[in-house]
């Protein structure tokens, strides 16, 4: 089955924990701290897969979690980091955030690997916080959270060249005469249930890869027939074969098809409808009527576009389509859908406001992923780890808020489970 949507949870892991230890060594009483660091948590990596074609492995697991770093021990022993979790996906996944819908990355080159999640920092250990006054800390400091968020994948084919066109236009067997590709083909509406890859072979060092995109219809932008589904499959080409069933078997009209479905391209994706197109005036070898083709052409050609008589079925014209298209591929640009910039490498966390403060009823609540941080790093059955929480609190700006808001002494102050009472 053929998958090209998919929705996931992925978290990287979380900082080991710092120790809290000292020496305890023969003929050395009064040892030092010796606690050591925690290690990093594991990133979350995506790395491109030749391999894969669809995103089916999707559906069935949801949750991608990297290995949490090791906690630091004594003797100054730093926690083991933790591993990487590497996911494979298609050439061709663009990965967006869910909450914001911003791209994270666009995973189009062989073995191009990205980090969707950064691993957090592993804490402190207690050696780290000695000083002359306090040479016995009691206290270490938590690892930081890994982060985690939920990310749409859309699976968008990398071909050079889109065939486009509604169905039954013959589509799927020019598909299978120009290239090795073998799509089913039968003689009904919507046969193509999914998009099929075939690479055009011209000559040694001639070559390109062609996509039939399933059978667009009118309201194909809002999600009518399969449309919807597939247009994100022409995103990436550089150049349109527009097939058009100039024998109108089906009844329909040549001009009025080609009009339908460049405006679903161009709702869907205005810069799809400026993409440079050649038309495929199919099945000449049914066509009875000459003046009918002669009409289309005109039309066609005073709006700008190249017309080839072709049969895909009795490969008449077929090669002349695909060598002008190959000459007019050496002259295009590739299709960029996404420029890495220095805004993806930026730790979410970092970007968020240091704390909040708030009042609820009577309480005043501090909020904010640093303080839960600091908060976990105190030993509250130690003074000087007290000591210590307090300064930082004053000096990260913590107790001028709180008397901005109004405080008093013996007022309440939450922060996440614990409370206080405020004394200045």
């Amino acid at each position: 089955m053929f998958i090209d949507y998919a929705e996931i949870y992925v978290k990287a892991g979380d900082g080991g924990d710092g120790a809290v230890s000292f020496r305890r060594e023969k003929y050395i009483p009064n040892g030092g701290p010796d606690g050591g660091d925690g290690g990093a948590g594991g990133n979350v990596i995506f790395k491109a897969d030749t391999g894969l074609r669809t995103l089916m492995d999707f559906r069935y697991k949801r949750k991608y979690i990297a290995q949490r770093g090791e906690n630091g021990s004594k003797q100054n022993r730093s926690g083991k980091r933790g591993e990487d979790l590497v996911v494979k996906v298609p050439l061709g996944t663009i990965v967006k955030d869910k909450e914001t819908g911003k791209i994270i990355a666009d995973i189009s080159k062989e073995g191009q690997e990205v980090i969707i999640a950064r691993g957090g920092k592993g804490g402190a250990g207690n050696q780290h916080f000695a000083t002359p006054t306090r040479q016995a800390p009691n206290f270490a400091r938590r690892g930081s959270p890994g982060q985690e968020l939920t990310v749409i994948l859309e699976l968008k084919l990398i071909a050079d060249v889109g065939l486009l066109g509604f169905p039954n236009v013959g589509k799927s067997t020019l598909l299978s005469m120009v290239s090795s590709a073998r799509p089913k083909i039968a003689n009904y509406h919507f046969t193509t249930l999914s998009p099929n890859l075939g690479v055009v072979s011209l000559g040694e060092g001639e070559s390109f890869v062609i996509a039939d995109i399933p059978g667009l219809i009118e309201g194909a932008h809002e999600g009518a027939g399969l449309g919807h589904n597939f247009l994100r499959h022409v995103e990436r080409t550089r150049l349109l074969i527009h097939v058009v069933d100039i024998a109108e078997i089906d009844g329909r009209d040549a001009i009025t098809d080609v009009d339908v479905i460049n405006r679903e391209l161009e709702m869907y994706n205005p810069e799809l409808a400026k993409r440079p197109q050649i038309i495929a005036a199919n099945k000449i070898d049914v066509l009875e009527d000459t003046a009918k083709l002669e009409r289309f052409k005109a039309e066609m050609e005073k709006r700008g576009y190249k017309v080839f008589e072709i049969s895909a079925a009795t490969n008449q014209g077929v090669d002349a389509l695909m060598r002008y298209t190959y000459e007019q591929l050496k002259t295009l640009p590739e299709v960029v859908l996404f420029e890495p910039s220095e805004e993806v490498e930026i730790d979410v966390a970092a970007e968020e406001p240091p704390f909040t403060v708030r009042r609820e009823n009577e309480v005043y609540v501090i909020e904010g992923p640093w303080i839960n941080k600091i908060l976990g790093s105190v030993n509250f059955n130690d003074r000087e780890s007290l000591q210590y929480f307090q300064r930082v609190m004053k000096n990260k700006g913590v107790i001028e808020a709180l008397e901005e808001k109004g405080i008093e002494e013996g007022d309440t102050v939450r922060i996440g489970d614990m409370e206080f009472d405020y004394i200045p």
